[in-house]
């Protein structure tokens, strides 16, 4: 999950500048994603995500670990866009239930980017999915994915890239 997990809190490292939503507004008034979805965040989160698992690919393939998923350029793609894909959605809908941004939002604040990759990998290629995803490595995610989230997000903020530390 790596290529999934390493674009978000490198697209807030290096996020900044134009907003995806170009500081548009929905029909219902308010922002589509707001100010801290940027199209400099989304392209250096993504080539974070696809760096990291180009590096994941050399290793496997270098020194032969079996036990690791045999990711593809397509998975490792596929994880990296949906992951923030997954962010996206979740900003367009708590700017409809008109959550500011930063404000906490429990279980879909952590789940957001593992359900885009997980989806993203479904819609375009399940056989990869269903070739790595085990119901233990499915489980082992969903126990990780809070505890990471917490942490990166906390060492964010102690590095003044976050305003919350959450």
């Amino acid at each position: 999950m790596l290529p999934a997990y390493l674009p978000n809190p490198v697209a807030a490292l290096f996020g900044g500048g134009t907003p995806i939503d170009l500081r548009r507004n929905f029909s219902d008034g308010k922002r589509v994603f707001g100010d801290g979805k940027t199209f400099r965040g989304l392209c250096m989160g993504i080539l974070a995500g696809i760096g990291i698992g180009l590096v994941q690919i050399w290793i496997s393939g270098t020194y032969g670990l079996e036990y690791l998923p045999r990711h593809t350029y397509l998975s490792i793609m596929l994880l990296a866009i949906g992951a923030l894909l997954g962010d996206l959605c979740k900003s367009f809908f708590k700017r409809r239930f008109g959550k500011e941004r930063g404000t906490k939002w429990p279980v879909a604040d952590q789940y957001d980017l593992v359900a885009g990759a997980l989806i993203l990998l479904l819609v375009v290629d399940p056989s990869w999915l269903f070739a790595n995803m085990t119901l233990p490595a499915f489980i082992l995610i969903l126990v990780l994915t809070p505890v990471l989230h917490r942490a990166v997000n906390i060492i964010g903020y102690y590095m003044g890239v976050k305003e919350v530390p959450w």
